[in-house]
């Protein structure tokens, strides 16, 4: 294989020492507030459109798709570009997936629910899709509660590997539950992008686990 150019090897370089700059996380941050701020804006100003309550549980829903597919797309970019620097920011994403996840679930709760905690069971119990949901939100909320390093040491590196690989069953949980609820809107469509998105990162991780040990010459 041709070794890269030097001014590729230089942009190459250049993108590594961004991504440990000081403001590259801050920078992040700023670009997954911004839809929420924007959703907040939005309902403030009454620019949801004529249904307000569905909009918000739709978008912050989609919101955690779109981290979900992030946060899962770090260790293929960090494996396939060589650059370990990404790694730094694969707890940071799964954290908003987790944020958008619970505003998802707050809209739902008090908009469809009215906050009434014993409607909000028996909806679950009811509706399959809904459980599906909640499932891949406690899931979620386990990984979160876990994600930082103290607690990764406490529980010990092999136990918290296989905690955090149940993200893969957080993706398969939250394609149904959003393909289940938008299929009887012929909203299907949207989702089957994220699906399949989804199907490849996790296609990918799964043939990096079974493919062989690479011959060392």
């Amino acid at each position: 294989m041709a070794r890269p150019q030097a001014p590729q090897r230089a942009a190459h370089a250049g993108w590594r020492q961004a991504l440990l700059h000081p403001a590259a996380k801050p920078l992040v941050w700023l670009v997954w507030l911004a839809p929420a701020a924007w959703l907040v804006a939005a309902a403030v100003l009454d620019r949801l459109g004529p249904n307000p309550a569905e909009a918000l549980i739709r978008d912050t829903g989609d919101w955690a798709l779109r981290a979900l597919c992030v946060a899962l797309a770090v260790t293929p970019l960090r494996v396939l570009t060589r650059t370990p620097q990404l790694a730094q920011y694969r707890r940071l994403l799964g954290l908003f997936v987790f944020f958008y996840a619970s505003l998802h679930l707050a809209c739902y709760a008090t908009f469809d629910m009215g906050l009434d905690l014993g409607e909000l069971l028996l909806d679950v119990a009811k509706r399959p899709f809904i459980l599906v949901g909640m499932l891949a939100w406690l899931l979620l909320a386990a990984l979160a509660v876990t994600s930082p390093r103290r607690v990764a040491r406490a529980l010990g590196g092999r136990r918290w590997q296989a905690l955090h690989r149940s993200v893969y069953a957080v993706a398969v949980l939250a394609v149904l539950h959003f393909l289940w609820m938008r299929a009887g809107k012929n909203l299907v469509g949207e989702v089957a992008v994220y699906a399949a998105v989804l199907g490849g990162l996790l296609g990918w991780r799964l043939w990096q686990r079974l493919r062989p040990p690479r011959m060392v010459a």
